[in-house]
């Protein structure tokens, strides 16, 4: 069996669709009767999923291998870069956890990195038809362009041909994609075939004359111009500024039970919380900095953290402590996902400086639990039930920690085997978990909103995203030559 085909689909700059392209691609050429595998040689993201072998890779990746019907991989996503600060990151190899670096660092390890890259792609090339390849950041970025593994050094190392996309929406594309030509040395610039220009708003022929400008000025094909699409809403975001896109910018009302999150400077896979923000009867209301906690909310929901010490200061410098401790005495309900159920007990430690220096901390005292930091980190998919009522449940544990204490005697689930998770206060009022993907089940979605004194809807998660994958399949079909560009791929 001769190796797949690929193609490469680069960016002008980040969060300018590339993610969401490579699975509405996907999930097109899979509909037209192709094996297709998605790939992305490096990713930086605190949103991730737990794969089959029990490792991790970005959340875009599994988003794109569901859009391809296929089980997701570490070999999708070899190398994961999560940010623990402004200036380092936990790198994951093939899904386990190879090293923590700081930026610079990490530029001098980048070589060192390709094989495994290598290794993976043609893993993929030898059980598919098609392999779609996603770039990372832009493709312009020539400072680091020495030991590149994730834009151009993959392209050439692979001999594997780039689509560029541009975004319209942001503003000054066809700079971008002209600019990128021309800053580009020759043969990198080589390996571009065609251009998307994506999320069109209005008259798309008002831009026709741009499409055969940038041609004109690049030499590349015009391979589409996609229209913006709402439906994007409906699938799990990459990083947390895309999250602030999704959710509102402030209460809007309306009678609607509201649920309040502080967005916190390391929140990680915030796609928890996307189940809750689909509920027309749920009002979910991020915390942004200098925000105060709405006195009217019946829950507050501490999500996932990639630095929980860090984030916990963090979350004190807000005020935010302060207002849920105030919320808690008013009677309100209280919900950590796992950095966030650390951060409800009495300390933190982190003796080994596992996601930063050394040390230990107070926390915030409404569990009567006990976190240390260290040892293997927890990666495995699990199923279970809520103690309380039995209402199934299934999602994914990733965390570095051991949670003990007397809270925990009353887990908030009870998981396959019979191993017990989380913990719950005596009053009931205020609870957490390592599960990752609670509100996903729709049967225990509906128990948590009913709980909360509202009412359950209709609304079907899976099937939603499942709908929003085909019709974003439909919109590309509609809106880029797919013919052409499966031509390109090699």
């Amino acid at each position: 069996m001769s190796p797949a085909r690929a193609l490469m689909l680069q960016g002008t700059g980040s969060s300018v669709g590339k993610s969401l392209l490579v699975a509405g691609l996907a999930r097109a050429y899979t509909r037209r009767g192709l094996a297709v595998r998605p790939f992305k040689p490096q990713n930086m993201s605190n949103n991730a999923a737990v794969t089959a072998e029990g490792g991790e890779i970005g959340r875009a990746q599994a988003l794109q291998a569901r859009a391809a019907g296929v089980e997701p991989s570490v070999h999708m996503n070899p190398v994961l870069l999560k940010p623990q600060s402004e200036t380092g990151a936990q790198v994951v190899v093939q899904g386990r956890v190879h090293a923590t670096a700081r930026a610079r660092d990490y530029q001098a390890m980048k070589p060192s990195l390709l094989p495994y890259v290598l290794d993976s792609f043609a893993r993929l090339r030898a059980e598919a038809g098609l392999v779609l390849v996603e770039g990372a950041g832009s493709a312009s970025e020539i400072n680091l362009r020495d030991g590149d593994i994730a834009n151009m050094g993959f392209s050439r190392a692979t001999d594997t041909p780039v689509v560029l996309v541009g975004d319209i929406d942001r503003g000054g594309v066809i700079a971008s994609l002209v600019g990128t030509r021309a800053v580009l040395p020759p043969e990198d610039a080589a390996m571009i075939r065609g251009f998307i220009v994506n999320r069109m708003r209005g008259d798309a022929s008002l831009f026709a004359d741009g499409m055969a400008a940038i041609a004109a000025r690049t030499g590349w094909a015009p391979l589409g111009l996609v229209p913006f699409f709402p439906g994007a809403r409906r699938l799990p975001a990459e990083d947390a500024q895309d999250l602030l896109d999704h959710l509102p910018a402030s209460p809007g009302g309306g009678g609607r039970c509201r649920v309040a999150v502080p967005i916190l400077p390391r929140i990680s896979n915030f796609d928890d919380l996307d189940p809750l923000a689909a509920e027309p009867g749920i009002e979910l209301v991020p915390l942004r900095s200098g925000t105060p906690l709405p006195a009217d909310c019946a829950l507050v929901i501490l999500p996932g953290s990639k630095a929980t010490i860090a984030d916990l200061a963090a979350l004190r410098a807000e005020g935010w402590d302060v207002d849920i401790l105030a919320h808690r005495r008013r009677g309100g309900a209280v919900l950590g996902l796992c950095g966030g159920y650390q951060m409800l007990g009495r300390r933190i430690a982190d003796p080994d400086g596992m996601e930063g220096p050394p040390g230990a901390v107070d926390g915030l005292g409404l569990l009567d639990v006990e976190t240390v930091l260290g040892g293997d980190k927890s990666l495995r998919r699990v199923t279970g039930a809520s103690v309380a009522d039995g209402v199934p449940v299934a999602g994914y544990e990733m965390h570095i920690g051991r949670t003990a204490g007397p809270d925990t005697a009353r887990p908030l689930l009870r998981l396959a085997g019979g191993r017990a998770d989380g913990a719950v206060s005596a009053d009931g009022r205020v609870a957490g978990t390592y599960l990752h993907g609670l509100f996903t089940a729709d049967a225990q979605r509906a128990a948590w909103i009913a709980r909360l004194g509202a009412a359950p809807s209709a609304h079907r998660h899976e099937a939603s995203v499942e709908a929003a994958l085909d019709g974003l399949a439909a919109h590309l079909e509609r809106h880029c030559d797919l013919d052409a560009l499966l031509r390109l791929a090699a």
